[in-house]
């Protein structure tokens, strides 16, 4: 469960995973995003390695993906790793 939100439906459904992305986001305080703005990565330092924070692009950890109540497929945020 993440922020009250059941990825996992169904016990015999594809579970959602954590994965390491760069995420596109206008500002750094979201929870989740479409899954349009997210590019998986192998792991931390490649997602540290393709950020651009300048045009809004930062290394995560993210959990998905899970369909919204709307049909949009989502990614919850779990950390964002912005480097001030």
């Amino acid at each position: 469960m993440v922020n009250g939100y059941s990825l996992d439906p169904h016990p015999r459904a594809n579970f959602a995973k954590e994965m390491f992305a760069v995420v596109r986001i206008p500002r750094v305080k979201r929870d989740r995003v479409p899954a349009a703005s997210v590019q998986i990565v192998a792991d931390l330092p490649a997602a540290k390695a393709q950020s651009d924070p300048k045009n809004h692009r930062y290394p995560a950890k993210v959990v998905g993906p899970a369909r919204s109540s709307e049909g949009t497929m989502l990614y919850y945020l779990l950390e964002i790793y912005n480097e001030k």
